[in-house]
């Protein structure tokens, strides 16, 4: 019963903030590397960020480097995504997927094996 349930998304100004979540159940949390992406209507599944099991590894797309922050309690088995100086091009939904990737890595280009539901971001100018 593994399951991932994304939160958070909404409709937000050009400028500002959003934190995502993503709540884990059914499997070992602090085991798996965790990650989110993000697809707009017409285009490409771009990998967004990622962390390590652990929180010591992070990895970002070049797109939302310096605006977006990920990281995780794994006390509470959640991963989170601070956007903030939102752009209308950050408009998506918004995927969380996971994976069993040892302790210490992450990539975006990873090809996870579970993922959620998506919660759906609008930027409108």
């Amino acid at each position: 019963q593994l399951q991932l349930v994304e939160s958070g998304g909404g409709l937000v100004q050009p400028g500002g903030s959003l934190r995502l979540s993503c709540v884990a159940s059914g499997f070992a949390f602090d085991y798996y590397a965790m990650a989110w992406f993000r697809q707009a209507p017409g285009k490409e599944r771009e990998g967004v960020s990622c962390i390590s099991s652990r929180g010591g590894t992070t990895e970002y797309a070049d797109s939302v480097k310096g605006r977006f922050t990920i990281s995780r309690d794994n006390a509470k088995n959640t991963v989170y995504l601070q956007m903030n100086s939102l752009k209308p091009e950050d408009a998506a939904v918004y995927y969380c997927a996971a994976d069993y990737l040892g302790d210490y890595y992450c990539s975006v280009q990873h090809e996870y094996e579970h993922w959620g539901q998506g919660t759906q971001v609008t930027v409108f100018s």
